[in-house]
């Protein structure tokens, strides 16, 4: 078990670094199917799953995070697996529980968007109440340290999340984050701000918003959640480059050499650079975010960019570039025709004179 628990990182002023977008990554590794996105791999693969947790802490994460979204009982009856849940769940939480213990790091249980709410439908909200009670009673037994409940657009929903750590957690603090819509309001029409400062109010850990959305969008949303909230705040985009106008969310956006849209499978050529990482984590400091990662789309690299943007040396920085060590900048007489020859090659190309 971690030394100090969220709450008290947190308190003593420590920013957590969370790594999340186990869906995308084990969709690109073709171990996950696009469209229902379940997590099969946790059953079907257990190993992968416990790589990338390990990945994720080797570049710099926090928090091992359960690879229960879109676990619940929805989607595995959608793709005729309902009877696997708990193993599903409980294996997910096992996994995640063996590396936050053998790393010194923070196990985080997970529910979500349950896709099927209703505003103003009892049977749905039962239906939703009950799903979201098993998994979080599944991450208590499994001994998880905080819960996370993320990617929601309906304010109601949130708060039925809310309500459900609170009532079956066992205590455990919650983060529990809205996506960025392209309104900046719920579904409801409340503001992003004034929705996460009622789930504050409500008794939400940490409040904040997650996915959809790359860095240069979504961090003037996350300066409106700082100004409405008094406690700590999260903010987990996705590591995309785009603009409003490109669409609402990556789900969105049209590839511009195919003219199709890019999601699922084609969003690489909206990807961020490491330094556009790096910046959106400097200014995420400034904002006074305290819970910080990426979402759907991230990298162990994108979370080693993180970490070192705050100042730390996670054990993969020992791999961080060092190009005072390229053939191309070095000038011993071993190299110094390999080197020459090399610039010449690759230097500026002269103007045209034809």
């Amino acid at each position: 078990m971690p030394s100090k628990g969220l709450i008290a990182r947190i308190k003593d002023g420590d920013k957590i670094v969370a790594a999340e977008g186990y869906v995308f990554e084990f969709e690109s590794r073709g171990y996950l199917k696009a469209g229902a996105f379940v997590p099969e791999v946790v059953v079907d693969h257990p190993n992968l799953v416990r790589n990338l947790h390990q990945e994720f802490v080797h570049a710099g994460s926090d928090v091992v995070e359960a690879f229960t979204y879109y676990g619940h009982r929805e989607k595995l009856r959608l793709i005729g697996r309902e009877a696997e849940l708990e193993q599903f769940n409980r294996s997910a939480l096992q996994i995640a529980r063996q590396v936050a213990d053998e790393t010194g790091t923070l196990m985080a249980g997970n529910i979500c968007n349950t896709t099927i709410f209703k505003p103003n439908d009892r049977a749905a909200e039962q239906k939703i109440r009950d799903m979201f009670k098993e998994q979080i009673q599944w991450a208590v037994e499994e001994k998880a340290d905080f819960i996370i409940a993320e990617t929601f657009s309906d304010l109601e929903e949130a708060m039925i999340a809310l309500q459900s750590i609170l009532q079956h957690g066992n205590g455990l603090p919650s983060v529990v984050t809205m996506i960025p819509t392209s309104t900046r309001k719920t579904t409801e029409g409340v503001s992003l701000g004034a929705a996460c400062q009622r789930l504050e109010e409500a008794g939400a850990t940490v409040v904040g918003l997650n996915c959809y959305e790359g860095p240069d969008t979504i961090l003037p949303v996350i300066k409106d959640v700082r100004a409405a909230c008094k406690g700590p705040i999260a903010c987990l985009p996705s590591p995309y480059r785009a603009k409003l106008e490109d669409g609402p969310s990556f789900m969105d956006w049209i590839n511009p050499i195919t003219g199709k849209k890019a999601f699922p499978g084609d969003l690489d050529c909206f990807r961020c650079s490491r330094s556009q990482i790096r910046l959106m984590t400097e200014e995420l400091v400034k904002i006074g975010v305290d819970y910080m990662g990426l979402c759907c789309g991230n990298q162990a690299h994108y979370t080693r960019a993180m970490s070192e943007a705050l100042g730390r040396r996670p054990p993969s920085s020992r791999y961080s570039p060092d190009m005072s060590q390229h053939f191309s900048n070095l000038t011993d007489d071993d190299h110094r025709w390999t080197q020459s020859t090399f610039s010449k090659v690759t230097g500026k190309l002269q103007p045209s004179t034809d």
